[in-house]
């Protein structure tokens, strides 16, 4: 599991004059972690998101192709092709059942919880179920690098 967490309003105080989408920030982030798991792993991947509406689908449909095709601050474009088997984004829409967007549902408000609890050290006091689900996962399942879950399974973005 990788989980990216952005500041929205520190984004936009840092940025003020360049503000990059923080939903396409936020993607380029994955691929960069996915990627790497990919690496580790010595296999090659595809990204499906789950769709957020027609225009806006084809807005993240077109940032991760221009990832692919320029690459990112860390990673050259041909890293990435050599790690991707498409440099077509999958979007696909609740109704159509997929496991892994299902999964991703399922894990994604608690991953944002066991975030804030963890990592940020902003504990609200309340025990939900979503704190079961990631107790489950917590010791296995985000992905680290190194022995180390801080930049690589749980990245927070300004």
């Amino acid at each position: 599991m990788i989980s990216v967490l952005i500041d929205k309003l520190e984004h936009n105080q840092r940025y003020s004059t360049w503000k990059y989408d923080p939903y396409h920030y936020c993607q380029e982030i994955l691929i960069e972690r996915f990627r790497l798991f990919l690496d580790i792993k010595g296999a090659v991947g595809d990204m499906m998101f789950e769709s957020r509406g027609g225009k806006e689908d084809m807005r993240l449909k077109r940032s991760f192709r221009k990832i692919l095709e320029s690459g990112t601050n860390n990673l050259s474009s041909q890293d990435l092709i050599e790690h991707f088997s498409s440099k077509e984004l999958k979007v696909k829409p609740k109704s159509a059942n997929i496991s892994g967007l299902q999964l991703a549902d399922l894990v994604a408000h608690p991953a944002r919880r066991w975030f804030f609890k963890n990592i940020l050290k902003m504990d609200d006091g309340k025990e939900t179920f979503g704190d079961e689900i990631i107790r489950i996962l917590d010791t296995d399942k985000f992905f680290r690098y190194n022995s180390k879950l801080y930049g690589y399974g749980a990245k927070k973005l300004p």
